[in-house]
């Protein structure tokens, strides 16, 4: 098979992924892809690990008015797309009617939504009827008037949810509920028109098929397939009974999430002993202080108390890495892993409803499981799946024993009690001293140094360079949803806006779902352009959930906050200077999930770059520059403890994996059985009998399946065991170029790659240490008597973006870091290809575009200290 066969066969997966989770803690996005016929509104991101204490960036602002851009500098150079003002509601209009610019978020209440939503559902069926009597196989007469139609329930229904996950209410779920099966009717209704589905057919068989664009192809297609899976070739009866599932889909996964919030919510642990929380840093004691005031305890303070200990990401990541009352820690991950598990908010019967609806929405679309309804689209098989899992399972778990031995031994030449019977709520606290043993480095006492609004004036300022664009504040121009929300303007060297984007920094636990996310508020588009000449701007929206300045002192991050802030402005950029205008293309939408990630990867790469961290590493109150001994130990210290880390998400994994191929609702075996049975092989201290994660495991069953999903590319060879420290040479054959790919929490912890290495196959295998490298060779996995099978892309689709990334990044470098003229001329071309193409065509071809060759894993090794061993072999 050519390499680029092959190369193309990697980039045509369009990946359904993972959370990477560094504890067992909830997931914290979901997203789907996006469907012109079949509409969704899901968040877009990676998902954010929750080992930080904080999720996302923002700057402190004061309460603003939606009115009034002229209050703010630069705001009056920013204008709406394409008119001037944001229309304003009045009593008698509905604001989810009202035809607008920028969302009415601060006007839209609940007792809009069951009005709103049903006017323009009606609105919408008698758009769909006209189109569907007119419909006719040509872009004019069916695809863009289908666009405006998508768009219009896209954008409104997307106000509701997204108000939902940010200033969530008993009375908006109350609205959302009632209204939610009269949304999914018409999506359904959609999904399976006749005529829209035949029109699309006609379209790709016309003779005319050759002379659309590739964006256009890639549209057809992708509805064509979707039309399909949403039940468009079943017969009446089977129709019925496949709509009636999906509602009642909607609805559980939507109770589910709902309980999960509540049980977040209403867990509060009250202390008036600060010695019950030593070792808590200063701005875990002054958010459990404000937490405390705002519960009525108006006298709270960081030093004094009381403080509340919550369930929220910060607070209980603050408990598990510092407190050294281990019985406070044993107290909270109790009520962590059992949320949602009992009483009124008990997911336990709302799992096995979704997993028996799923099971039943896959047999009537001819399939055997819901996980190969999953893979219908993607280049992989179950038992491939399964396969690989086992493999990498053995793999790891040597390196995860050992893990676990170093903070036994560790903890014991510390004095500690518990040191020779660990337990979940010990790793996390153990973990972080070991880390600060070995590598002298205290996230906590590094926050000084990453002041919120220093690292935003640098990331400005190095999209600035890179890109050629401004980012002005823009606050007052767009109406927001919450006071410390911020918005800016994008825009290009002629000063003209071109995107806009707003930012909701904080936590916000009783209303605001955990996590961190990018999504589109609107897309780039030509065919809702307002004039007809210019398509209509972009506009998104990054949702945050990072501790809150405490008194006087700006929101300080963490270093792991900072590649956080980095790697979703990478994803949000790629929205904003796209310069597709085909919609349903344009921007994020599209896009193979395999190589999503690689704008964000690729920002993320600056954090580690010397001198755009030590631009932004400023203290806040000395102007004291990060040392160069601590940014030298922050390098060193990315793939600390990832063996475990790449267990658990392999404990994840296979999970999903069994309760959606394997696992029969109602038999001898309970969902906790099949987790029990899987974490006795991917946890080196097995779960608690107690342990009821999978009710919180919102990633699977609020929104879509955590599947694993791998891509299988058979190489034409046998691998001999020929090893010479850490790599395998295999015998002539072809050359294959890929890796598979544990990922931690950031940064790799183990690969496999096939480089060309003088004319001969050989595999280079990256290990977080020499342990693992031992058992990955011991154990053979690589090794076959007949012709070897291999599967790509564990977890998170970061695998292959590692490399792409990686590889553009390392077009800066061969420009030169320090030309900043040869810096600006290649950020230039990353922004005119891989910023601009949007999904219009293929990932392989933007990437060679831009780097004017295939892909190559040359960067990632180098990048991870072994050039010099691909050299010597």
């Amino acid at each position: 098979m050519p390499k680029r066969a092959l190369i193309g066969a990697l980039l045509i997966a369009n990946m359904l992924t993972a959370t990477r989770l560094s504890f067992s803690i909830q997931p914290l996005v979901r997203r789907s892809s996006y469907s012109l016929i079949c509409p969704k509104h899901f968040p877009k991101s990676r998902p954010c690990p929750l080992w930080s204490s904080s999720f996302s960036f923002c700057l402190q602002n004061p309460h603003r008015s939606p009115t009034c851009p002229s209050i703010v500098p630069f705001s009056s150079h920013c204008s709406a797309p394409s008119m001037a003002t944001v229309p304003q509601s009045t009593p008698e209009v509905n604001p989810l009617l009202l035809d607008f610019d920028f969302p009415p978020f601060d006007a839209v209440k609940a007792d809009h939504v069951i009005p709103g939503i049903r006017t323009m559902l009606n609105q919408l069926e008698n758009d769909l009827i006209e189109l569907e009597s007119k419909v006719e196989p040509t872009w004019p007469k069916l695809v863009d008037p289908l666009e405006k139609l998508v768009d219009r329930l896209s954008v409104v229904w997307g106000i509701v949810n997204h108000l939902k996950s940010v200033k969530d209410s008993s009375e908006l779920r109350s609205a959302i509920e009632e209204v939610q099966p009269d949304k999914v009717k018409f999506e359904l209704r959609l999904g399976q028109s006749k005529p829209i589905y035949n029109a699309f057919k006609a379209i790709q068989e016309s003779p005319e098929w050759q002379t659309l664009s590739d964006a256009q192809k890639r549209i057809v297609d992708s509805q064509i397939k979707q039309a399909v899976l949403s039940g468009v070739s079943l017969e009446d009866d089977k129709k019925e009974h496949f709509n009636k599932i999906q509602q009642e889909l909607e609805k559980l996964s939507q109770k589910f999430e709902e309980n999960v919030l509540d049980a977040t919510k209403n867990f509060g642990k009250l202390i008036t002993d600060k010695k019950d929380i030593e070792g808590l840093p200063a701005t875990a004691l002054g958010l459990a202080a404000q937490t405390a005031v705002s519960k009525g305890h108006k006298d709270a303070t960081a030093e004094n108390g009381p403080w509340i200990i919550t369930l929220d990401g910060p607070s209980f990541l603050s408990v598990m890495q510092h407190a050294q009352n281990r019985s406070l820690r044993k107290e909270v991950y109790y009520a962590y892993v059992t949320r949602a598990s009992s009483g009124d908010l008990d997911n336990t019967e709302i799992i096995g409803q979704i997993l028996k609806l799923r099971l039943e929405k896959a047999k009537l679309l001819g399939y055997s499981n819901y996980a190969e309804v999953s893979m219908a689209t993607k280049m992989a098989t179950v038992d491939k799946a399964e396969e690989l899992l086992e493999k990498l399972r053995s793999a790891s778990w040597d390196a995860a024993v050992q893990d676990t031995e170093d903070l036994k031994n560790f903890s014991k030449s510390q004095g500690a009690v518990e040191a020779d019977d660990l337990s979940h709520w010990d790793l996390n606290f153990w973990s972080e001293r070991l880390r600060e043993s070995k590598y002298d480095i205290n996230e906590e006492e590094l926050r000084p140094y990453f002041s919120l609004p220093k690292v935003m004036g640098g990331l400005f300022s190095l999209a600035k360079m890179l890109f050629g664009i401004d980012i002005e504040p823009a606050d007052g121009l767009a109406p927001v949803w919450n006071n410390d929300v911020r918005f800016y303007c994008v825009k290009d060297t002629a000063g003209s806006p071109i995107a806009y984007f707003y930012f909701d920094p904080y936590s916000r636990p009783s209303e605001k779902r955990g996590g961190a996310w990018m999504d589109e508020v609107v897309a780039r588009s030509r065919a809702l352009s307002r004039d007809g000449t210019k398509a209509r701007l972009p506009i998104a929206h990054m949702v945050c959930n990072q501790t809150p300045p405490v008194g006087n002192k700006p929101s300080l991050m963490t270093f792991r906050e900072v590649e956080t802030v980095f790697h979703e402005f990478g994803h949000a950029l790629q929205h904003m200077l796209t310069k597709q205008d085909e919609g349903l293309v344009s921007g994020i939408r599209g896009i193979e999930w395999d190589a999503v990630e690689l704008p964000s990867q690729f920002m993320e790469n600056w954090c580690y770059h010397r001198d755009t961290l030590m631009s932004i590493a400023k203290h806040y109150e000395t102007g004291e520059t990060l040392p160069e001994d601590v940014y030298l130990k922050l390098v060193a210290a990315r793939t600390f403890r990832a063996g475990s880390l790449s267990l658990r998400q392999i404990r994840f994994a296979t999970v999903d994996l069994e309760l959606h191929s394997k696992y029969v609702p109602g038999g001898s075996e309970t969902i906790y059985d099949v987790d029990q049975r899987v974490s006795k092989g991917t946890q080196v201290i097995p779960p608690l009998p107690e342990d009821r994660f999978l009710c919180s495991f919102s990633h699977i069953f609020a929104g879509l399946p955590f599947l694993l999903i791998l891509l299988n590319t058979a190489v034409d060879t046998q691998l001999d065991t020929i090893v010479t420290s850490s790599f395998l040479l295999g015998s002539d054959g072809w050359i294959w170029l890929g890796f598979i790919s544990v990922i931690g929490c950031h940064g790799f912890n183990t690969y496999a790659s096939f480089l060309p290495c003088e004319n001969k196959p050989f595999m280079m295998i990256t290990c977080v240490d020499n342990q693992l490298t031992e058992s990955i060779l011991e154990n053979k996995i690589f090794h076959s008597s007949s012709p070897f099978i291999f599967k790509v892309d564990l977890c998170e689709r970061l695998g292959w973006a590692e490399v792409l990334s990686a590889d553009a990044f390392s077009a800066f470098e061969d420009a030169g870091l320090d030309d900043e003229k040869a810096v600006e001329e290649t950020g230039k071309k990353f922004r005119e290809t891989v910023l601009a193409l949007g999904g219009g065509k293929a990932p392989l071809e933007v990437f060679v575009e831009f780097r004017g060759r295939e892909p190559s894993p040359e960067a990632l090794l180098r990048h991870n200290g072994l050039l010099s061993v691909t050299a010597s072999a």
